[in-house]
């Protein structure tokens, strides 16, 4: 590991590769017989930082979900012609005019409303809160309502670039409708059909005016700012006790009364001699006649925290069987690219039959993150919190280090000649060269003669864990593939 080098929080133009490892690695990739413009395309690709984000936002049943189908190109946002359809606040990452960046999609904002909706208007507030600009959407054929007048007011104290989408309108006699909605303040309503795609277009270009190309808070310590932790979980597995406990004294008050209580969501924390800023996400409680709209909620409000944070410390309770809420919340903070902790929380609760079928649990359900740092607490009694920031430590270093090209290079030599990609079809593709093009997560990009397989490249992910650590953070592997001689003009 002596050869590694850390990410300082530097910017270079080639990604994470400095001018002459840049020289270096294009002189190769033209020895290899691949074009330029694409190589540099796939290290730009794949060394960009974190991605600007967009927050979809409106009262129910507008059409957010099918706008935001309509920007990602593809159907995966839940649409039905009812309101407040959308149940779980998904991001997606999206790519307009060359720039890419995600795209959050909420449920609908309604005002002094209880129950679902509460939910789903309180998680637009968290959705407003992590992004850096914001796609405001409104009916055209139903007009300003006063929920809309609402959204304008929670947007404006907000303070985040708005873009007005005037929704459904199919064809130019609408267009009267959309002019109506510059009453509302927020600038010019852009008419767009996203059933049909009208003028999403130029709603798009207007989008990428407001949007940063990387989000106003930038990772890293550059700025003297304290580590970004998003403490999340389930519902009940311990989070504010647990917050409580490292902080040594009542600093979350849970409130049971209702699901949409608002906390102070930035706690900094002294540990281990050093400020943590805690990206809060506990006091969310089930009521049990609102239990979908409970769950829904601490899911958005947990991609949310995710999103601010730069590791996740996926809270679990040891004493429950590992549920698919569990996993879906670590599979969220794989997927954001954060680095990651798990904690098994009430570990004092457990008898010697718990903690061995707790033990089956993590082998088959967690199998995928067996990378991840794991530690055994009690946030009740205190049990292990000293080894916490250890392991947070030791995540952050993984999610920001780097292999120099070289290294790598000879790393993937000896894996293509001890263990070649299977034949099929009568080839057989090589990984060829590669290089890490960014950090925080780990991002690599693969240069082969032909498709590498999914299994082979998990099989080179684990090799690469196996060589040079990366424990706590995931890794992305891009592969790009030579094209024939003589195909290119």
């Amino acid at each position: 590991m002596n050869d590694q080098i850390h990410s300082d929080g530097s910017e270079h133009e080639h990604g994470a590769l400095g001018d002459a490892e840049y020289a270096e690695f294009m002189e190769l990739a033209a020895e290899e017989g691949f074009d330029l413009e694409d190589v540099e395309g796939a290290i730009d690709e794949a060394g960009h930082g974190p991605l600007p984000v967009l927050a979809v936002v409106g009262r129910p049943n507008v059409g957010k979900s099918t706008l935001v189908n309509r920007i990602i190109g593809r159907r995966e946002a839940v649409v039905e012609d009812k309101p407040g359809v959308t149940r779980d606040r998904v991001t997606y990452e999206a790519e307009w005019a060359g720039r890419r960046f995600k795209v959050v999609d909420t449920g609908g904002w309604e005002q002094d409303v209880l129950g679902i909706d509460a939910s789903v208007a309180a998680q637009a507030e968290y959705a407003i809160e992590a992004s850096d600009a914001v796609v405001f959407v409104v009916d055209s054929t139903v007009g300003a309502t006063d929920t809309d007048e609402a959204v304008v007011k929670l947007l404006r104290r907000a303070g985040k670039p708005v873009v007005l989408c005037a929704n459904k309108v199919d064809g130019q006699s609408g267009e009267a409708d959309a002019t109506a909605l510059w009453a509302l303040g927020l600038g010019e309503p852009h008419p767009v059909s996203s059933l049909h795609g009208r003028g999403t277009g130029d709603l798009l270009d207007a989008v990428l005016e407001v949007l940063p190309e990387a989000p106003a808070q930038r990772f890293g310590t550059a700025v003297g700012g304290p580590r970004r932790i998003a403490l999340i979980g389930r519902p009940n597995v311990g989070k504010s006790s647990l917050l409580n406990k490292v902080a040594n004294e009542d600093r979350v008050v849970v409130n049971e009364l209702a699901g949409t209580t608002r906390d102070p969501v930035d706690e900094l924390i002294e540990l281990g001699g050093i400020t943590w800023k805690f990206i809060d996400t506990a006091g969310i409680r089930r009521r049990v006649h609102l239990q979908e709209g409970a769950d829904y909620y601490a899911s958005l409000r947990t991609a949310a925290a995710v999103e601010k944070a730069e590791v996740a410390v996926v809270l679990i309770d040891a004493s429950e069987s590992v549920s698919v809420q569990d996993q879906r919340i670590i599979t969220m903070a794989v997927e954001a690219g954060r680095a990651l902790v798990i904690a098994y929380n009430k570990w004092d609760k457990l008898d010697e039959e718990r903690r061995y079928y707790l033990e089956r649990e993590i082998e088959t359900e967690l199998a995928q993150v067996a990378w991840a740092p794991r530690v055994n607490v009690s946030a009740t009694t205190g049990r292990h919190m000293e080894r916490l920031v250890p392991a947070i430590e030791t995540a952050l270093a993984s999610w920001e280090t780097r292999i120099p090209t070289g290294r790598l290079n000879a790393f993937l030599g000896e894996i293509v000649a001890a263990h070649p990609h299977p034949v099929r079809g009568g080839k057989q593709p090589r990984i060829l060269f590669g290089t890490q093009a960014g950090t925080k997560p780990p991002r690599f990009v693969l240069f082969a003669s032909g498709f590498l397989e999914h299994g082979y490249r998990r099989f080179v992910e684990r090799r690469l864990r196996e060589e040079f650590g990366f424990e706590g953070t995931p890794i992305h592997i891009s592969v790009r593939v030579r094209e024939k001689r003589g195909r290119k003009k």
